[in-house]
């Protein structure tokens, strides 16, 4: 395993901007799932051969350093660039050590992943959430393990991140969905959209958010479109005439899609919208200890 130099690691981000986090940590460098269409594989980030996967240098010492420098405690979002989750996590525990260090230093975590191997760490995450908040997000981007394996190729099938799912939401952790992104074209069906709500609510998620289009730019919008012809070929032709040089690529179906997923997941109470996530698992803290005192 590479190590990569870091002069920092807990990085202030404005709040409330994405579920309500205060700040964000970046344990790894690169990602290994080889998602076709992640974005953060585009030059701005600065991020060379992105499907290696590197720790940087000395972590969780400087991680340390900066949270027991701070006078204001708050939520700290894990996995925005790379998942904390990758292969490599299940022997080195960084990620794993970086929750510790919040649970000792009273700070929350929201966290996204594909990989069950968060299950590992409930027992971190719910002594956590006896004192903050944790909010848990497992992507999923479609309903069937055939698809997701052909768009995901090393990442966890979907059905195992709905076990995930399930486990966390069974073990009292607030848990939903990241329906994002949906693949014009691809996953953007009305059977995929209802079939995703449907598996979220049968595994206990307390919400899905979702994004009705993908993100395309620079390097990261020829290695999509190579991928997508490999794999479906002539879709990229389809991309270029109807989006051109467009950064969001939203669905053509996006606002029928958006209808059916709001009455799918109003059917079953899910909330789906950023500020009643944010609202709902922020109140869950209070309501452990209100009820300890019974």
């Amino acid at each position: 395993m590479e190590f990569v130099p870091a002069k920092t690691i807990l990085i202030r981000t404005k709040s409330g901007t994405w579920f309500g986090n205060d700040y964000n940590i970046n344990l790894y460098r690169g990602c290994c799932h080889g998602c076709i269409y992640c974005d953060s594989r585009s030059n701005c980030y600065g991020v060379e051969d992105f499907d290696r996967v590197r720790i940087k240098k000395n972590a969780l010492q400087i991680l340390e350093r900066e949270l027991s420098k701070k006078r204001k405690k708050g939520v700290v979002s894990i996995g925005a660039m790379s998942d904390p989750y990758n292969p490599y996590e299940e022997k080195m525990e960084i990620t794993r050590g970086a929750l510790k260090l919040l649970e000792r230093y009273g700070f929350g975590v929201t966290l996204d992943t594909k990989s069950p191997l968060v299950l590992r760490d409930i027992d971190l995450l719910k002594r956590i959430s006896r004192k903050s908040c944790v909010n848990i997000k497992l992507t999923v981007t479609a309903a069937s393990d055939f698809l997701s394996k052909r768009i995901e190729p090393n990442a966890p099938v979907s059905s195992e991140r709905f076990r995930a799912v399930r486990e966390l939401s069974l073990a009292g952790i607030f848990t939903g969905v990241l329906l994002m992104p949906i693949l014009p074209y691809i996953t953007d069906s009305e059977d995929n959209i209802t079939e995703i709500v449907r598996l979220a609510y049968k595994n206990g998620a307390r919400f899905i958010f979702p994004m009705f289009g993908v993100t395309l730019r620079q390097n990261q919008k020829t290695y999509y479109y190579k991928k997508i012809d490999e794999r479906f070929p002539g879709f990229s032709r389809k991309y270029r005439n109807t989006f051109q040089d467009s950064y969001l690529c939203k669905s053509p179906y996006a606002g029928r899609l958006h209808n059916l997923f709001r009455r799918e997941c109003q059917s079953r109470s899910l909330l789906f919208r950023m500020e009643d996530i944010v609202a709902a698992y922020k109140k869950m803290p209070g309501e452990i200890r209100q009820l300890s005192l019974f």
